[in-house]
């Protein structure tokens, strides 16, 4: 059942702050996948992807804190659970690196709706 969302926190300046920081994971992204495809060493790309996906991911659960209860909240758990794969096997790491781009892609176009049904 839909619920009505939890009012959230802001401050100003957020928007900008969240638009650069998601230029930043994207480069980041782009960075890994052509490390993984043999253009370089995957450290830096994994490294900013990460640090920006991470400091986005913080700054919607400080606006919302029941973004963690959401699809989308746990949609964010399970691709750092499968990047923490990455790591540990990376053998395993193009194969990861393609599902978690599908993942993110369906997380973020999906209609909110769907992204923000609670889970508990």
């Amino acid at each position: 059942m839909p619920h009505q969302r939890d009012s959230g926190r802001d401050f100003p300046g957020r928007r900008w702050l969240n638009l650069t920081l998601r230029t930043a994971h994207l480069a980041g992204i782009v960075l890994l996948g052509s490390a993984l495809l043999g253009g370089g060493d995957p450290a830096a790309g994994a490294g900013v992807a990460f640090v920006a996906g991470l400091a986005m991911f913080a700054g919607d659960v400080w606006a919302n804190p029941g973004h963690l209860r959401e699809v989308a909240g746990a949609g964010v758990l399970l691709k750092l659970a499968l990047v923490a794969v990455m790591a540990l096997a990376p053998a395993l790491a193009l194969p990861l690196f393609w599902g978690i781009l599908v993942l993110s892609g369906v997380l973020s176009h999906a209609p909110g709706a769907v992204r923000h049904r609670r889970l508990f």
